[in-house]
Formats: structure tokens, C-alpha cells, sequence
């Protein structure tokens, strides 16, 4: 009789990496595991995996990948740059995830064209250690970073001013003793805070009952895996257990005489906290204005905004999107159980800081004694030397002296990312002012023939003004999506002529739609 070889997750790993030719962890075999993908064999004490199993899943989900996509998007997909290679924790290195942002670019593509090698497909090098670079469209700031790591000055504009506050606070330099301080003492606080509350209590009971009925209804991983071979009716499922668990979940919600919603919605913090969090912002919030460091204060708010983001009143699997508020327990597709809204931010506050303080560490073994600084600005008609100039006075004399070399960055898409919307919450708490009629692309403004026009005069008059500041012999790198086929216009207008063409596989989406997806490196120089 033939038997099947089993392996447990650490021999899985092993042999996944070599099957495929790319580190295999064992996080990355358990979660394979836990989300159905692959059925587990044996108890819990020592669940092991068929080889053949596993083998089958990496034939159909990882080996043929390269040519799938290069089907759909054309044989000029140049698969070098997909960086498939590296993992989730090295394309989110160090200060890269100290907050979310939607529409960043990778570290290592902005390395690529920075750093000094060459390959088959970048045969010079474009840019060396105390060159200027120049990023218009600055967004989180991750050409910053890399310029720092890599020895080279940056500038970096961004319309919106709390894009600018997270490009300058990765750049930025702290006492980290006194952020650790600081941010203990705002938990310890918080938590003193909720001893007047009894939300904590009811979340732990809450906690319990959910356990309980997802140990009986939603059993790890035997129900994800029976969805996926279509044993259970995930849709009918699903709907039938939140409608069952709701009425245990209103009996607690009445027991303990919980406030779901606030008086009123009108703006983002009231419309998308339930009213024990939004209390639990504003204390921290206060506790942040004690704070006598200001650069540790700043760091603070970021921290206090990434927590915020992650306690709004949404499902997980529309954190993203957001619907509809929810304020009651609901089956979560992503996690393939009953689900519940938080009723404390003091765990995220706490996992944040610890977070940022260590990645913070990270980046300051690697940075490098040079400047970098994002203007919040309108890059159309920014005057970079006067602007800098009361922001550091030594970098604008630099800039004066030496010029800029280059552009490295990714203009806004057409009508697809509302860039100050997707950080509403900040904005509603900080105070910042919104400056959403100055987007270039904006989402509101649609993808209609108007739009494209009104985008193909807004990125050349970027790119005109930023010519002021350039040296002679300057190179121009705008990563898009260009599938109206707008940069030959553009670069027209501007003056410039595309020297050049990278044609790249988007990988490691967070968005829901992981379908086949490519961008372009356009190279531009003076026509």
C-alpha cells in the first residue's frame, strides 16, 4: 500500500523553498493552512500536510504566474522588476510602514533607479551619492527614505499637508527614550482612563461568547477549507450565523448599557467611531498636547492616526473601502467567522508605538548625513528655494548652488485615489487644511475625456516648473499606469522627450482585485 508523505510545517517550508526557489517560512505554511488553502493532516499537537497537496497548490498558484500575467499584458513585461523575490517585510522595511497609504510604490523600485548598479536592462547610472533628487508628487514619502539610505539630498512636495507630515516624520530624527516614555505613559494613562468605563469588561465577555460560538460553527481551518471545496454555502452560512449570534450580542450590548453610535454624524470622526472609541481619541489626543518634545509629540500623532484607522466601525474586509458604518457583530469573510467592531484603541496604541519606536531604530542604523524634506505645496507654482528656504536655509542654498538632478516619482492616476479623503480622520483631528481642489486626477473629477485633458496640463505644468530647478543634464522618472496613453503628450508639452521605457508587473496588492495589473517607468530627458 502507498502512502502519501507528510510533512510537518518546518519540513513544508523547507521543501516549498526549494520547489519554488523563494524563502518559504513556516508562518507562511501555518497560513496556508489556517485559510484552507491546504488541508491539514493529523491533531494539533502535530498537524502536518500531504507533500503532494502542497505541490498541487504551488503548480497552480505560483509557478505559472510570470506567464500568466505576460499573456494578458504583453511580452514586453519585464518580470525583473516585479521584485517577487523579496518578502512582504522587506518591501515594508523599517519606517516604510510606520502608516498606511494607498497608491506607494516599493523601496525597491525606487532603488533600482537610484542606487549605482547596472544591469541587463539599466545600462548607466542615473543619479550618485550627493546628487539632489526631486519627488513633485511626494505621497508617503518613500523616495525620501531611499535617497537617505543611498546618500542623495531630496526634496519632496505634496499638495496634501498630511502627506507631508508622514514623509517628514520617516526622515525625521528623535530622542526614542523619550517617545518610549512618552507613549507609555499615554497607555498607562489610557488605561487608568478606562477604570471609569465598562467597555473592557463587556468586549472580554463579549470575547468569550464569540470564542465559544466560532469554536462550534466556524472551526479553524476544516470550515475554510470546506468553502473552498464548495461543502458549505459560505454566502447562506455566514448570514445565518450573524443573524444567530446578534441576539447574544444585543443582550450584552443591553446588559452592559453600551453607547454604540454618537449624537451625530456630520463629520468622519463622528460618523465612523462608535462613541467609546471616539472618547478614548479624544483623551489621547489631550495627552498628546502635553507633550513638551515637539519632534516626539509629532511622532506621536502619527501614531495616534495609524491607531485611529485601524479602530473605525467597519468590517475587516472593507477597512480599505469603507461602506457603511457597523456597529454590531457580522460575519467576516476575511477571517471566515463572527467578527466583531472594536471598543478600545488601547491594544493598537500600544502595538503602534512598540511598532514605530522599532522601525524608527531600524532606519537610523541605516540613514545617511544628508538632507531631505517634503513641502506641502501645489508643485505646479512652488518656488522649492523660497519655501525651503524657511524650512532649512542650508538645504535651499544647496539647491541653489548645485541644482536638482532628477525626478524619481509616480504621479497621481487619473480619477482613481482621493488622496486626502483616504485620511479624513486626520484631518478631522489634527485640524489640517484640506486642499482637495488642487489634486491633480482627483477622483472626483472622473476618468472622461475632460479629466484626461485637465491631467495632461496639470503633470506638465509640474514638470515645467521643476525644470527651473534642474541641472543641465537631468533625468526624469514618473512611474503610471498609463492606459489612456497621456506621457507622450505630456512629455511633449513639457518639453522633454521619453528616452525610454520600463514596463513593470505590479505584485503584493492590498486591494481586494489581485488581477494581472502592470505600470510604466517612463525615462524622460530634455527634447
Amino acid at each position: 500500500m502507498m502512502f502519501d508523505e507528510l510533512l510537518d510545517f518546518k519540513q513544508a517550508s523547507e521543501f516549498a523553498s526549494k520547489y519554488i526557489n523563494k524563502e518559504v517560512t513556516v508562518s507562511n505554511i501555518s497560513y496556508l493552512v489556517q485559510y484552507g488553502r491546504v488541508p491539514k493532516v493529523g491533531n494539533n499537537g502535530n498537524p502536518t500536510i500531504k507533500k503532494d497537496d502542497l505541490i498541487a497548490y504551488y503548480d497552480k498558484h505560483h509557478s505559472p504566474k510570470a506567464e500568466k500575467w505576460k499573456a494578458k499584458l504583453g511580452n514586453d513585461l519585464n518580470w525583473h522588476l516585479s521584485f517577487s523575490e523579496y518578502k512582504e517585510s522587506e518591501t515594508t522595511k523599517h519606517v516604510h510602514r510606520l502608516h498606511p497609504y494607498k497608491g506607494k510604490f516599493i523601496p525597491q523600485l525606487v532603488e533600482y533607479f537610484l542606487d549605482n548598479h547596472t544591469d541587463e536592462f539599466k545600462h548607466e547610472v542615473f543619479f550618485n551619492p550627493g546628487d539632489i533628487i526631486l519627488d513633485p508628487f511626494c505621497g508617503s514619502g518613500t523616495t525620501l527614505v531611499q535617497a537617505n539610505e543611498l546618500g542623495i539630498h531630496a526634496v519632496g512636495i505634496d499638495v496634501s499637508a498630511f502627506n507631508s507630515l508622514i514623509s517628514n516624520v520617516k526622515i525625521g530624527k528623535y530622542d526614542l527614550q523619550d517617545v518610549y516614555i512618552q507613549a507609555k505613559a499615554i497607555a498607562n494613562n489610557l488605561y487608568n482612563f478606562q477604570e471609569h468605563k465598562n467597555n473592557i469588561e463587556f468586549e472580554n465577555h463579549l470575547l468569550e461568547e464569540l470564542k465559544k460560538y466560532n469554536d462550534k460553527f466556524f472551526p479553524a481551518p476544516d470550515f475554510r477549507f470546506k468553502v473552498r471545496n464548495n461543502e458549505i454555502n459560505e454566502k447562506e452560512y455566514g448570514s445565518f450565523h450573524e443573524k444567530e449570534f446578534l441576539k447574544t450580542y444585543n443582550k450584552l450590548i443591553q446588559d452592559y448599557n453600551i453607547t454604540l453610535k454618537q449624537n451625530t454624524d456630520s463629520t468622519f470622526l463622528e460618523k465612523w467611531y462608535l462613541q467609546v472609541i471616539r472618547d478614548e481619541i479624544d483623551f489621547v489626543f489631550e495627552q498628546l498636547k502635553k507633550v513638551n518634545n515637539q519632534k516626539t509629540k509629532t511622532i506621536l500623532s502619527i501614531i495616534l492616526s495609524r491607531t485611529i484607522r485601524s479602530c473605525r466601525a467597519t468590517t475587516h474586509a472593507d477597512l480599505a473601502t469603507l461602506l457603511e458604518p457597523v456597529t454590531t457583530t457580522y460575519y467576516c469573510k476575511k477571517h471566515g467567522k463572527i467578527c466583531k467592531p472594536l471598543f478600545t484603541i488601547a491594544n493598537w496604541w500600544s502595538r503602534y508605538y512598540k511598532d514605530t519606536i522599532k522601525r524608527i531604530s531600524e532606519f537610523q542604523k541605516l540613514r545617511t548625513d544628508t538632507f531631505q524634506k517634503c513641502l506641502t505645496g501645489d508643485s505646479r507654482k512652488i518656488d522649492i528655494i523660497d519655501v525651503m528656504k524657511t524650512k532649512n536655509p542650508e538645504f535651499s542654498e544647496l539647491i541653489s548652488k548645485q541644482k536638482i538632478k532628477g525626478i524619481f516619482s509616480s504621479p497621481p492616476y487619473v480619477g482613481l485615489i482621493d488622496y486626502h479623503e483616504q485620511h479624513a480622520y486626520a484631518y478631522d483631528l489634527f485640524g489640517f487644511e484640506r486642499n482637495d481642489s488642487n489634486e491633480i486626477g482627483s477622483l472626483f473629477n472622473g476618468q472622461g475625456k475632460e479629466a484626461r485633458v485637465t491631467y495632461i496640463n496639470g503633470i506638465s505644468e509640474v514638470l515645467l516648473n521643476s525644470k527651473k530647478y534642474f541641472c543641465d543634464d537631468y533625468d526624469v522618472f514618473l512611474v503610471a499606469n498609463d492606459k489612456y496613453g497621456l506621457y507622450e503628450t505630456i512629455a511633449e508639452k513639457s518639453g522633454m522627450k521619453i528616452v525610454n521605457q520600463y514596463k513593470r508587473p505590479v505584485l503584493n496588492r492590498v486591494e481586494k482585485d489581485r488581477s494581472a495589473y502592470s505600470e510604466i517607468i517612463f525615462h524622460l530627458k530634455e527634447k
